[in-house]
């Protein structure tokens, strides 16, 4: 039986992790032939979550912890390093993504059809609570961006669940610390012709209130990191006429 490795990036998220954690236990892969290994990565918190993950260890989880916060691609990147999996699944902790939508992204992987899988916010049926506009309006720009530069037709790679085959993120050197992961691991795998595939997921966001972290300066940083790795010297000059409206999106 092959496993799918469940990495967990938290900062500050000590208010949802053993309510995703409990969610995450729920799902039962074995019906597809997978079992799960499930790594917290705790990226340098200063509330409770090294106190809550603390707790969760009897629970049969990994927990990789940072002493400062580095971010989410770092996050990722240390828990790609414990993964023993042949299949790895990012899960956000703060409960924007459901568990429940696991089966529907592994399966294109479990039927040798996709090294690669994004789940969509904004394909599919599923439900979705209403997103903020200038947000949406910003995914839409860094998609398109992300998309010119790798060739693709993907409608949302700021998505949260994001599933791999090990051996695609094995073949790239992953370098961005924040959420520049986003593009550089899209426009990367797709240089190297990995196959991609989208299924639409549910989404519950959140707003600043409830937490969420994402600023303009990520914004910002994706159209500088999808420069950064295209070849394409044309994203430059696209970058500077959409760069005060990013601004002001975030």
């Amino acid at each position: 039986m092959k496993t799918v490795s469940i990495l967990i990036p938290s900062f500050n998220e000590g208010a949802t992790l053993a309510a995703i954690l409990k969610r995450v236990q729920a799902v039962n892969l074995s019906k597809i032939g997978l079992s799960k290994e499930i790594i917290f990565i705790d990226d340098g918190s200063t509330d409770n979550t090294k106190e809550v993950l603390e707790s969760l260890v009897k629970d049969g989880v990994k927990i990789v912890r940072h002493e400062t916060n580095l971010g989410k691609g770092a996050a990722i990147q240390s828990g790609v390093k414990s993964a023993t999996g042949e299949i790895i699944l990012i899960q956000d902790a703060d409960l924007e993504y459901d568990p429940a939508d696991y089966e529907r992204l592994l399966t294109p992987i479990i039927n040798g059809l996709a090294d690669v899988v994004y789940g969509s916010r904004f394909v599919g049926s599923s439900p979705h609570r209403v997103l903020l506009f200038w947000h949406y309006l910003g995914n839409k720009i860094i998609t398109l961006l992300t998309n010119i530069a790798s060739n693709l037709n993907l409608t949302d790679i700021e998505t949260g669940f994001k599933v791999f085959r090990k051996e695609t993120l094995d073949s790239i050197t992953l370098e961005e610390k924040r959420f520049g992961f986003e593009p550089e691991v899209t426009i990367k795998l797709a240089k190297k012709r990995w196959r991609f595939y989208e299924v639409g997921v549910s989404y519950h966001a959140r707003d600043y209130k409830e937490g969420k972290k994402i600023t303009w300066f990520d914004g910002l940083r994706a159209i500088i990191v999808i420069f950064r790795y295209s070849s394409l010297n044309f994203i430059l000059i696209i970058a500077f006429l959409i760069l005060l409206l990013m601004i002001t999106i975030f």
